[in-house]
């Protein structure tokens, strides 16, 4: 198991990609913190999971929310070895027509709520001088797409965010990397999870499932530790973009 003992922090827990993930890190031995808005969908996440995930009703757009994820792990597992600040949410469409009420809440969501749990978390990685943070991103955060303005802008903070905290943190024995996909089948786009939608999509190349992306994180996290994928861009083979 390749994971065995570690303990994890994963934000966007409850559906998609950080669902999966969650599922793929137990799998693999871990331990994990799974946080999301939703109490119920996170119940339903521990009920499958098992003993190996505690949950921890969160809104990652709350500033202060960093500080008490990153408490909250410290205090169920007694360490912590992987942030995946994964919990994000979508605007798309003319600038003009984003209502700014929903501006600043993509923001606090894929930025500040990335941030700060970074800026809470980094500090006990550092002292034991080992970790991973490993943050979801986007080809959105690759490339300037004009019909998703104010997402693709946040996904541009992110990379540079990333980038910059992993030169910080070169020395310290913590790994800061970004997984940035494409077009991801879920709830996001209308398609259930196991549909007939889902596999006609995955069959085309115009879509890639949640557990892709969660395959490709733990390729990521178990590379050795002189090794750090510092971008890994995932994407439907006929995605053009």
């Amino acid at each position: 198991m390749l994971f065995d003992g570690k303990i994890a922090i994963v934000t966007g827990a409850s559906s998609g990609i950080g669902l999966a993930t969650t599922l793929a890190l137990v799998a693999e031995g871990c331990r994990v913190l799974a946080v999301g808005r939703s109490a119920d969908a996170l119940s339903t996440l521990r009920s499958q999971a098992g003993a190996n995930v505690e949950v921890f009703p969160a809104d990652v757009s709350d500033a202060t929310s960093g500080a008490l994820i990153v408490r909250a792990a410290l205090e169920r597992f007694g360490r912590l070895d992987c942030v995946l600040p994964n919990a994000g949410i979508y605007a798309g469409g003319d600038l003009v027509d984003t209502p700014v009420e929903l501006i600043a809440q993509v923001v606090a969501t894929n930025v500040t709520g990335v941030f700060t749990l970074v800026r809470a978390a980094l500090p006990h990685l550092v002292d034991q001088g080992s970790g991973d943070i490993l943050v979801t991103s986007s080809v959105a955060g690759h490339q300037d797409i004009h019909w998703e303005p104010v997402y693709s802008a946040t996904k541009h903070a992110v990379q540079s965010f990333v980038h910059s905290v992993r030169r910080q943190a070169a020395a310290t024995g913590v790994r800061v990397g970004a997984i940035a996909p494409g077009v991801v089948l879920n709830p996001l786009w209308g398609v259930v999870h196991g549909s007939p939608e889902e596999q006609r999509q995955v069959d085309a190349g115009t879509g890639i499932r949640s557990s892709d992306v969660a395959e490709a994180i733990v390729f990521m996290l178990s590379r050795p530790r002189h090794v750090v994928v510092r971008d890994l861009v995932l994407l439907p083979s006929a995605q053009e973009l």
